[in-house]
């Protein structure tokens, strides 16, 4: 019998598989008639790009992913949903890997554009163009989409497949930058042929104008909210991953007892301080604040003192059960990534994507 199958792991991340689908239907929910192309990128957002891809494959009309590489390992798993990388090809050295592979490619650069007029793959290179709309990251410059809808149809080896642009401030409560955004991606491609895509997961909500012929839900399939102000549970999303420890020693720290590297946390009355088995080298946040909450027996304690490489410590005057080798939910379930974020001064994604390989991953489809 294998040490993984007697020994519990110290920290394990459970994702359900059935979560995501459920998160995929609620996508359909919100656009019904529009193709989704769902977001693998960063390992499925850290939740293993292929248990991902195994679930939703074919359930899903395209797979985006970052580059090739991504791609690559794909493919070669043999899913039948096509690849779309977002970023292109990276050098013009992809391009006879990208062509035989299939995939999707987005165009958002001149260099681009010249590596294909130059090539002569065997085969139409099936594309997206991407504009620029004022995220200013990557992209053609809006009013140039008359010209390279010109270019593309004088070059046989493309096969145009539509439009794309990317909204900067979708999951935001100001709604004058994304009003603008649309209202440029529309004028720009007003009369020209190809289908069109612009909704990430927050415009996919918010902006019904954005859901248009494919969206592309990314944090949403994986159950964290995208927009400020409203909860994973009020979009109808489910949250697929959970995080958990254990505690591994409790003490019984007398008033005016220091907590923690830097002495920065002074117990204030006698406190029972719980110790956790789980540090920035499992990829909890460093930058969480004391008060950052975890689940302990159901009930919430606070991260007191900083966050140790291999261990946080909590005040458990509000859990006088706890016990050591008790279970601590630390995001998921109950406890949403969004606040655990917030209390961290980070994101959902920074929190999916940061989990290092001390972590266990274990996958349940429900």
């Amino acid at each position: 019998m294998s040490f993984e199958a007697v020994i519990p792991h110290r920290v394990t991340a459970s994702v359900d598989l059935g979560a995501i689908r459920h998160n995929l239907q609620t996508v359909r929910q919100y656009a019904p008639d529009a193709r989704v192309m769902g977001a693998l990128k960063a390992d499925a957002y850290g939740h293993s790009a292929m248990q991902v891809a195994r679930a939703l494959d074919g359930e899903l009309d395209a797979f985006a992913v970052a580059c090739l590489e991504e791609a690559e390992h794909l493919s070669e798993a043999g899913f039948r949903s096509p690849c779309v990388l977002l970023e292109g090809l990276l050098h013009q050295e992809e391009l006879p890997e990208a062509v035989r592979r299939g995939h999707r490619l987005v165009l958002h650069a001149q260099w681009q554009l010249d590596v294909l007029r130059a090539a002569r793959p065997g085969a139409r290179v099936p594309v997206w163009v991407k504009l620029d709309t004022g995220m200013h990251r990557l992209g053609f410059e809006a009013s140039r989409a008359g010209e390279l809808a010109a270019a593309v149809d004088a070059m046989p080896q493309i096969e145009l497949l539509g439009w794309m642009t990317h909204l900067a401030n979708a999951d935001a409560l100001e709604t004058e930058a994304t009003d603008r955004q649309l209202a440029c991606f529309f004028d720009a491609v007003d009369g020209l042929p190809g289908a069109r895509t612009i909704a990430n997961s927050a415009g996919l909500i918010r902006y019904p104008e954005a859901r248009q012929d494919w969206v592309r839900p990314g944090i949403m399939l994986y159950g964290a909210s995208p927009l400020e102000g409203r909860s994973a549970e009020q979009c109808g999303l489910r949250p697929a991953m959970e995080v958990r420890s254990r505690i591994i020693a409790i003490r019984e720290v007398s008033a005016g007892g220091a907590v923690g590297y830097g002495s920065e946390w002074v117990c204030a009355e006698p406190t029972r301080v719980g110790v956790v088995a789980v540090g920035y080298g499992d990829g909890y946040p460093r930058h969480a604040r004391a008060g950052t909450p975890v689940l302990v027996r159901g009930r919430r304690a606070a991260l007191i003192g900083r966050v140790s490489m291999d261990m946080i410590t909590v005040d458990l005057r509000d859990c006088p059960d706890a016990k050591v080798g008790d279970d601590v939910l630390l995001w998921g379930g109950g406890l949403p990534a969004e606040i655990v974020a917030e209390h961290a001064g980070t994101i959902a994604y920074d929190l999916f994507c940061g989990l290092t390989n001390r972590v266990r991953y274990l996958y349940r489809d429900d």
